[in-house]
């Protein structure tokens, strides 16, 4: 039996799993979080695409709508802004809504570990390892012009 067997694990540990799961490269990952720096996530199939919006709005939607309702959320202080992770299959549900950039499949996104920020980026919604990401008519909802709430059909 060895000495973890039986404990529980570390809170965000299956959230860590999830992230590490979504890259070709695990262990390149590892040794980027360990010395300190962002590891490289490609986007696209399989597993999320990215959307790019100002760091205020993305907080204000957060607030708005609740923690229950969204998948990981990425922000970077210096940059001001944040990448919603979203479905991999994602097409147009996001046109138009101008204070998002979808980033196309293949895009890098450099992300910190789950549990700690790494060169002003952080997870505000943390991976959880469900794999759960924030549905594209939610967050059309929540950033279109004059969202002041989510409406219920949108949070199906």
């Amino acid at each position: 039996m060895s000495r973890t067997e039986g404990r529980p694990r570390p809170v965000g540990s299956a959230g860590q799993d999830w992230l590490l799961a979504c890259n070709p490269d695990p262990a390149v990952v590892q040794r980027a979080w360990i010395s300190l720096e962002l590891a490289e996530f490609p986007t696209g199939p399989p597993h999320w695409r990215v959307a790019e919006a100002p760091l205020l709005p993305s907080v204000e939607a957060i607030a708005r709508m609740g923690g229950d309702r969204i998948g990981p959320l990425l922000a970077d202080i210096h940059r001001s802004v944040a990448w919603w992770l979203l479905p991999p299959d994602l097409t147009g549900e996001l046109d138009g809504i101008r204070q998002l950039t979808v980033r196309p499949a293949g895009w890098v996104l450099r992300c910190p570990p789950v549990l700690h920020s790494v060169d002003g980026r952080w997870w505000l919604e943390r991976p959880d390892g469900s794999g759960v990401l924030t549905a594209p008519a939610v967050l059309a909802a929540l950033l279109s012009p004059g969202s002041a709430r989510l409406s219920t059909e949108a949070s199906r």
